[in-house]
């Protein structure tokens, strides 16, 4: 090879031995109170596992470096960014999508109000936001303007302005403590995940 100068040049070329790939492990867990077992790859992120073989697609891939809440799932009741956090971490614990919400084809209350109050516009950013509410109402069922601020605080949302999302938790509140129910309208829809059933 010949230089700019017009000089001979002699490169090495040090090749790097080849790294072997992730080996495959078993995994089981809880996902949406149906027991999942899978091969994935010790490596794998939950975000991964979830969307590309359990087939949970609500489960959304924003950011990828968790600033942005798209993919919150709960574990075990609790939010977790799902693009954090290793398969493996997570190993048999129960694990909630937004899939898992509803009771059948009968919306979780936040669901419905996100629909009455205009929490949702593009709704790629919902789902996170859907799992995060449920936990805070789960463990505060009356919760003021600011637990709900801090409560979604990790989610991002470019369409709403968030107004709309806080009081749409106000009211699935006001519901929840009521006790009453939403007059079901709506029947039952086909399979959201086809082609992922074990």
């Amino acid at each position: 090879m010949e230089s700019p100068c017009g000089e001979d040049v002699h490169m090495s070329v040090i090749r790097l031995p080849m790294l072997p790939g992730p080996e495959k492990i078993p995994w089981k867990a809880k996902v949406n109170g149906k027991e999942i077992s899978k091969h994935i790859e010790s490596n794998a992120i939950l975000l991964d596992v979830l969307r590309d073989q359990v087939g949970t697609l609500g489960v959304k891939r924003g950011c990828d470096m968790g600033t942005c809440g798209c993919c919150s799932v709960l574990v075990n009741g609790k939010p977790k960014l799902s693009c954090l956090v290793l398969a493996q971490e997570v190993e048999s614990k129960e694990i909630t999508t937004v899939e898992g919400l509803s009771d059948g084809h009968h919306l979780h209350p936040i669901q419905e109000m996100f629909s009455e109050y205009g929490g949702s516009q593009c709704g790629f950013c919902t789902p996170g936001f859907l799992v995060v509410i449920s936990s805070l109402l789960e463990e505060n069922p009356t919760p003021n303007e600011l637990e709900i601020k801090n409560a979604i605080e990790g989610n991002l949302c470019r369409c709403t302005g968030y107004q709309q999302i806080v009081d749409s938790v106000k009211a699935a509140s006001e519901l929840l403590v009521s006790g009453n129910k939403i007059e079901n309208t709506t029947t039952p829809k086909s399979n959201p995940n086809p082609g992922f059933e074990n």
